[in-house]
């Protein structure tokens, strides 16, 4: 047996996934929490994964690993290969102001034109425009700028402060897109855009290809894949094709889709990434998912299941009951400094059940939103994938259904990122893409209530 892991270094933790490279089989795995907030000293990040490694049993019969972790993250490194400053990651909005600084020296065209997208706060150069305006002492002092899954395959490989090579960092298309300051559509980073950004020039990972390995892991005949962004490799570990466009409900909300070419949207909405394949991922993001449930849950006092109740027991649109959930800002539509606000609200319907609905709804009507904005780029749609973990609440399922147009199709439970950073490990190893089934769970075709999302439509603005 031939084996492969995969990696998904997470906001919240980091998960390693072993498996059989011929059959997909999950053969064991591991896992170590993360630290909460929005900057965090990578350190961490590497001491995390350390852990997991070893509590999936190591790496001593594993023939290759590829890391997927989150996206825009900013390692800040000085000429020695040390952390400048802890690293500030997506939903850390602080870089609002210098978002539009950016996009006011460029334009909005010029940004989609060059990078794909049309920066928000949650991308790389706008930390960096940050940084610079903020700290300048550590602006000064950054000699290469990489992002956590770059980072983590660079230490991997054995380098790090006691073995600064920072021209070995490396990366892949998918997670170099979402930096604005690299062009998926050309392959080459945008030295200008970068330096409006920092002040100066640095060193950048190189960009690898999907199946290019980017070394061994030292003393050892264990290659390392490329490795990719989280989305990217979440399409990946689910074999996504044309038709399938994919709703993650966890930390964030993400909806995206593989596409063969590259879109390119000047409103902003959809960022043209590239996926792990050679493709491109079109994908929008919100920074408020699956914590809409966890703080409504809270507030009730009660479990996520029971919250599914209590939402399923009133009716679709929650007596009027609108909740616009902008907890923490949001990033489509681009609102770094908005809050939720819960409108409508009667005596008659303000109670503990329209409430649960409320969030229910509310976070998949922000989602659907987002859907539409993809569909808006030409995007087929044949069928919705809905993975993450709230997507695993019959009672979400349920009423994602009474607001998507689409038959929705809930794969079995699973790490889809580290399952997409297993299949890459693969092509490196062997040259060619494992093929590995999904299993699907439950199949539930659109009962399309138009009162949720005419009424939440309504609210906005």
């Amino acid at each position: 047996m031939t084996l492969v892991a995969g990696v998904d270094s997470s906001t919240q933790s980091c998960k390693v996934v072993v498996r059989d490279l011929d059959t997909g089989e999950v053969v064991r795995t591991g896992r170590s929490a993360h630290p909460v907030g929005t900057e965090v000293d990578p350190e961490d990040w590497w001491c995390a994964l350390g852990e997991a490694i070893e509590a999936a049993g190591g790496l001593t019969d594993v023939a290759a690993i590829a890391i997927g972790g989150q996206q825009h993250g900013s390692v800040l490194l000085d000429e020695n290969g040390r952390i400048v400053r802890p690293a500030l990651l997506w939903n850390d909005t602080r870089s609002a102001q210098a978002t539009l600084d950016l996009i006011a020296e460029f334009g909005t065209e010029a940004f989609v034109r060059r990078t794909g997208s049309v920066p928000v706060a949650s991308f790389t150069a706008t930390k960096l425009r940050w940084l610079r305006d903020n700290e300048p002492h550590h602006a000064a002092s950054v000699a290469a700028v990489a992002l956590p899954h770059d980072w983590l395959t660079w230490r991997l490989r054995g380098f790090g402060p006691a073995n600064p090579a920072l021209e070995e960092l490396t990366t892949d298309r998918s997670d170099a897109s979402g930096t604005s300051y690299w062009n998926p559509a050309t392959g080459e980073y945008d030295r200008e855009i970068l330096m409006a950004a920092l002040g100066h020039d640095v060193i950048l990972p190189r960009v690898l290809g999907a199946a290019e390995p980017a070394g061994c892991v030292p003393g050892t005949n264990t290659v390392i894949g490329a490795g990719a962004g989280d989305n990217a490799a979440a399409a990946l570990g689910l074999g996504a094709t044309s038709g399938d466009v994919i709703i993650s409900i966890g930390t964030s909300g993400t909806v995206f889709a593989v596409t063969d070419d590259p879109i390119m949207d000047v409103s902003g909405a959809v960022a043209g990434f590239a996926d792990a394949t050679g493709r491109f991922l079109p994908l929008i993001a919100t920074l408020n998912a699956a914590r809409i449930l966890d703080i409504v849950a809270d507030l009730l006092a009660v479990s996520h299941g029971a919250l599914g109740e209590l939402a399923e027991s009133v009716a679709p649109g929650s007596g009027g009951l609108v909740l616009q959930p902008y907890f923490e800002g949001e990033r489509t539509p681009n609102l770094p400094d908005a809050t939720a606000t819960l409108l409508g609200m009667t005596l008659e319907n303000t109670s503990r059940a329209n409430l649960a609905r409320a969030a229910i709804e509310g976070m998949l009507c922000s989602l659907a939103g987002g859907l539409d904005a993809v569909m808006s780029q030409s995007v087929e749609v044949r069928r919705l994938l809905l993975i993450g973990g709230a997507a695993q609440n019959s009672s979400v399922q349920k009423i994602a259904s009474e607001i998507f147009p689409y038959p929705i199709s809930v794969p079995v439970a699973g790490e889809y990122v580290a399952a997409g950073a297993a299949r890459q490990a693969g092509w490196a190893l062997m040259g060619e893409l494992p093929v590995w089934s999904t299993p699907i769970a439950s199949v539930r075709e659109p009962r399309v209530a138009p009162v949720i999302r005419a009424q939440y439509q309504a609210r906005q603005g």
